[in-house]
């Protein structure tokens, strides 16, 4: 959503609204890792064990993911976490 200190965004709403406000400001450009981001947002849902809450991620990029075979490890990792 842009905001670094609360990057939370509530429903469909929510979500369509940060990727719309993304596509204004949001410039492309590398190194693309994504690693870092996945395992954040994992930890966000893992302090929610009960399963009260779900997270999505989406992820925008331009193709180019510097870190691959750790962005894949990543998500293979946290695909326990709702």
């Amino acid at each position: 959503n842009g905001d670094a200190a609360n990057p939370s965004c509530s429903g469909i709403e929510g979500i369509l609204e940060a990727y719309h406000r993304s596509l204004r400001s949001v410039q492309l450009y590398g190194p693309t890792n994504f690693a870092p981001v996945v395992n954040h947002v994992a930890r966000s849902a893992a302090a929610v064990p009960d399963g009260s809450q779900y997270f999505v991620l989406l992820i925008i990029t331009d193709g180019v993911i510097s870190d691959m075979a750790q962005t894949k490890e990543a998500i293979v990792n946290v695909s326990p976490v709702p």
